[in-house]
């Protein structure tokens, strides 16, 4: 049976392939870290926080499974930040280890990438879900709204627009996620399905911040995802929201070395237009 290759390839020394060792002694330090803040977003909540470039940052499940949705951009400017759907290209539709999040153009670099996964074992489920992903979006008040007439504020989306507002930012800078712990695919219709999340007390995901970065976290209402959200069995479910914990690092300097930031896209022309000169 023939195969479909990816449409970028992870060619040696590209700028795909990354140094897979040196990821491995970050993560595999223990020793060397300085936990330099750590904080717990509270259920159906947003919070934002800084991640200094060659830090390292963990998102946990303190207590129980519960997806959060989670947006970066580079601290010194937020016009550049996450780009979903490069991403899925670039890397895949669900991330975890060696995998990144790139930032928009006309920046096009990392802003982060994943040095451990707990669910990374995980795989692929019977129904093809799996965890970590760029496939959908953040719930969101406009939505809800258009499908059954209600308002409710604690949405994913209006969590991060509160969490990012001490920030300077708006709801102009809230862009797509990455759905950390939630469990997705697409069905035999092609269509977007969420299962319950797999995440069990202790589970994280943790990325090296390949920039300066300002991240916020919603915990998403849906908690678990375990309750249906539409539908005759649909209710408020609560009960199955859990706290996600945040905790960033400061590592070894001696781990950084050859380490370096990566550079913004180095296409600087104007897409073929010619600015006009006077007197010609």
């Amino acid at each position: 049976m023939a195969t479909t290759d990816a449409a970028y390839q992870a060619s040696e020394g590209g700028p795909l392939d990354i140094d897979r060792a040196f990821y491995d002694r970050l993560a595999g330090t223990v020793e060397g870290r300085e936990r330099t803040e750590s904080f717990t977003v509270p259920i159906r909540s947003g919070r934002a926080w800084e991640v200094p470039a060659g830090h390292l940052c963990r998102l946990l499940t303190v207590d129980g499974p519960q997806v959060g949705d989670l947006n970066v951009w580079n601290r010194h400017d937020p016009r550049e930040r996450l780009w979903a759907a490069r991403t899925r290209q670039l890397q895949r539709a669900h991330v975890s280890t060696y995998d990144r999040l790139w930032s928009t153009l006309p920046f096009l670099r990392p802003l982060l990438t994943f040095t451990g996964d707990t669910l990374a074992g995980y795989g692929t489920d019977a129904d093809g879900g799996r965890v970590h992903d760029l496939l959908g979006t953040r719930c969101d008040p406009y939505v809800n709204r258009m499908l059954t007439g209600e308002d409710f504020d604690f949405h994913c989306h209006s969590n991060l627009v509160r969490a990012v507002l001490p920030y300077g930012l708006t709801e102009f800078d809230v862009h797509d996620v990455l759905n950390v712990f939630q469990c997705t695919g697409l069905n035999a219709a092609d269509q977007y399905f969420m299962k319950a999340c797999p995440a069990r007390p202790g589970d994280h995901l943790e990325f090296f911040a390949e920039q300066d970065l300002l991240c916020a976290l919603s915990t998403c209402p849906g908690g678990d995802l375990s309750v249906p959200l539409w539908g005759p069995d649909a209710h408020d479910p609560v009960e199955v929201c859990h706290p996600i914990g945040v905790e960033v690092y400061r590592v070894d300097p001696e781990l950084l070395r050859g380490w370096s930031e990566p550079r913004r896209a180095e296409y600087r022309n104007l897409h073929g237009v010619r600015l006009p000169a006077w007197g010609s």
